[in-house]
């Protein structure tokens, strides 16, 4: 590979950590004054393509939002009082209930990986946030494990769970939810080809 392509290819992964970075951040919590303002900001060349579309449709309703009204709304939509209209764990989308089958599988594959639960967070480690944070610590890490570890833990039903936020009627969590789709669908076709090129595989110790 020349150094030029090396270049372009170091590039495209540290955009998709900063993605994955900003969906954990969105989802998790809603967005402070500057990141929302940043996002209004945005200037997006609209190359044709959905995730263009989608960049644009977020920054387009970041700039008639308020933090109140956010604030209210990821409550609403991904908290709730029991839950929220969208429920973001891997064991709900793959399993049906909470703390199943799913979460042992991902704390087995985190163990292997070395990644330990932070002390500050009560979620579950299968919240859709959490692995979008474990996706963008393995790409900074130049990992080979990128591949596995998302066929297994998010290809299942990420792209399904943000599809759904997509629904919602809140104009700025369903534009994030319509670029998490799209984003996770673009993840898809680029590492099902890495996937295919590696032997590397997470094996339980």
């Amino acid at each position: 590979m020349t150094d030029a392509a090396l270049s372009t290819l170091k590039e495209a992964d540290a955009l998709r950590a900063d993605i994955y970075r900003l969906l954990a951040s969105l989802l998790r919590q809603p967005p402070d004054a500057d990141l929302l303002a940043w996002l209004a900001d945005l200037s997006i060349e609209q190359d044709g393509s959905r995730l263009a579309e989608c960049w644009k449709g977020l920054s387009e309703a970041a700039k008639t939002v308020s933090i109140e009204q956010l604030q209210r709304a990821h409550f609403s939509h991904l908290v709730g009082v029991i839950q929220g209209d969208v429920v973001p764990y891997a064991s709900w989308y793959r399993n049906g209930e909470l703390m199943e089958a799913a979460l042992v599988a991902l704390r087995r594959d985190l163990k292997v990986l070395g990644f330990v639960r932070s002390e500050h967070t009560r979620d579950p480690e299968d919240h859709l946030a959490a692995l979008c944070e474990v996706m963008a610590m393995l790409i900074d890490a130049e990992s080979q494990e990128q591949a596995y570890f998302f066929s297994q833990h998010l290809a299942p039903w990420a792209a399904s769970c943000c599809a759904d936020l997509g629904k919602v009627d809140t104009a700025f969590y369903a534009a994030l939810g319509q670029l998490g789709s799209a984003f996770m669908e673009s993840e898809q076709a680029r590492l099902s080809v890495d996937a295919g090129q590696t032997t590397v595989r997470i094996v339980e110790l």
